[in-house]
């Protein structure tokens, strides 16, 4: 089975540089029916994409630019917002124009259909699979899962610390891994991510109790204030003056109580700052889960995610 990644991680390798090198290399990616990617330069006015090969020109052509463009499923949009990015495709012929000037005629859509068949639709509840952020919206995350083939990520499947918007834990073009949280009936995936980022106990043994640490305030609440320490791990810390949701913190811990799924903590100073996006860490490495417990075994409250 062939290998079908996020869009954008093929373009950089030395293989798609070679057979992008010549006219020669095309000819033999196009006879061998390689996978290639190159930059979309231009989407004209009948949404045809056009992109730089190298030594000649490509076309994809609108109905060959994403499975549902020609049945009307997928907007135009899918197309116009490939221009200035990496585009997946297969040469299918090639062509010369007006001034003797040889095209390559090239189709995503065919890619994107082989992905679907020889991979995404093997896919199981469960599975943790390679990803890459597209955009994000305020209810979720879309991811590319292969080939530009998108899928959702709603936003409380991002982390158990609940966070305001998507970018606040991704950038767009961060890859990242995911597990398949459900496939409907027409195909359509949707993806969760705090499955991969530990559980409690995982996380809190990262933290002891007298420590002083930073934070991100998510929360502000009559009686307390809630601090993520990390994406999946918050504590509750007393209520203090002029603090409010998205600032930085700076957190006294009193006690850790696994029994409680409990962090208490105290604000020793809360501030606006800037910072990067820390890389996620995954606590598995495992290409499957059947059932996840977010909670320790000691506290009677169980938090689970069964696929």
């Amino acid at each position: 089975m062939k290998k079908y990644r996020p869009e954008g991680r093929l373009i950089a390798t030395p293989e798609n540089k070679a057979r992008l090198e010549s006219k020669a290399s095309l000819m033999q990616a196009y006879k061998q029916g390689n996978i290639l990617e190159a930059r979309a330069l231009l989407c004209d006015n009948e949404h045809n994409l056009h992109l730089d090969l190298g030594p000649m020109r490509g076309i994809i052509p609108r109905c060959e630019g994403a499975i549902g463009i020609e049945d009307g499923s997928v907007r135009d949009i899918a197309l116009i917002s490939r221009v200035n990015k990496p585009v997946c495709f297969v040469i299918t012929d090639f062509e010369t124009d007006p001034y003797g000037q040889t095209i390559a005629i090239l189709s995503r859509r065919r890619v994107q259909q082989d992905c679907y068949n020889e991979y995404i639709s093997s896919l199981k509840n469960g599975d943790v699979i390679d990803a890459r952020i597209t955009h994000t919206e305020g209810f979720g995350a879309f991811a590319d899962i292969g080939a530009g083939i998108v899928a959702l990520m709603p936003i409380d499947a991002i982390s158990v610390s609940r966070i305001p918007h998507p970018n606040a834990r991704f950038n767009v073009g961060d890859d990242i891994k995911a597990v398949v949280k459900d496939i409907s009936q027409d195909g359509k995936i949707t993806l969760s991510h705090k499955e991969l980022l530990g559980t409690w106990e995982q996380n809190a043994e990262n933290f002891k109790a007298g420590e002083t640490v930073p934070g991100i305030v998510r929360s502000v609440e009559k009686y307390g204030i809630f601090v993520e320490l990390a994406p999946n791990l918050a504590g509750l810390a007393e209520p203090a003056p002029d603090v409010y949701a998205g600032q930085n913190a700076t957190v006294y811990i009193k006690s850790l109580i696994p029994e409680r799924m409990k962090i208490k903590l105290i604000v020793v100073d809360s501030f606006d700052a800037e910072y990067p996006i820390q890389p996620n860490r995954y606590f598995t490495d495992t290409h499957h889960i059947s059932r996840w417990v977010y909670s320790p075994e000691s506290c009677p409250r169980v938090i689970e995610s069964v696929f």
